[in-house]
């Protein structure tokens, strides 16, 4: 008998206090039973970080990468269907990066493992003529935390001030300092 994803909800209060943006979001997750409630909450934060203030650009949508190997954890078409975005969790292999450069206008990495760096160092030169890729690395010890916020049924306030994140829920507060290695 095959597992079934668990369904989490997410009432989102997003402050972008350095880019004056503010917005409530409800997203629905469903977290593949091999996933880690740590890479669950990155997914849900890069989609918070990403999401588009309106639908104008096309909706960023959660993507098939659990299911579907060559699917991005998120992406974003445009109303015509031209892919915008494509946002990778975790450490993607080189040709799935370059394969995703050559079919979308930006995408971004979002690395939260103690191995990260020393993954960027081995692929960086091999990728160093794509331009279109951004590679960020959150700190483990604090993406370790955000998953102790997991509920079936969360609250979350998510600020940006001064580029530290900050995601406050369930009586807990989590502060998470990106660092942009590309």
């Amino acid at each position: 008998m095959a597992l079934k994803a668990i369904i989490h909800k997410a009432s989102v209060s997003f402050s972008d206090l350095d880019q004056n943006i503010y917005v409530d979001h409800e997203v629905t997750l469903a977290r593949h039973p091999s996933e880690t409630e740590e890479r669950m909450m990155v997914r849900l934060l890069a989609w918070v970080l990403n999401v588009p203030e309106n639908n104008d650009q096309g909706t960023l949508e959660f993507g098939k990468d659990m299911w579907e190997p060559d699917e991005p954890a998120l992406v974003r078409n445009d109303l015509t269907g031209l892919r915008m975005h494509e946002i990778e969790i975790g450490q993607p292999e080189e040709k799935r990066l370059v394969r995703a450069c050559g079919r979308s206008k930006a995408v971004t990495v979002y690395g939260f493992s103690t191995t990260t760096a020393a993954w960027w160092a081995g692929v960086a030169d091999k990728l160093s003529k794509v331009r279109n890729l951004t590679v960020w690395q959150f700190p483990p010890e604090q993406t370790q935390a955000l998953a102790g916020l997991v509920d079936r049924s969360m609250k979350l306030q998510i600020t940006i001030q001064d580029g530290l994140i900050t995601v406050d829920g369930g009586g807990k507060s989590v502060e998470i300092a990106p660092e942009r290695l590309v």
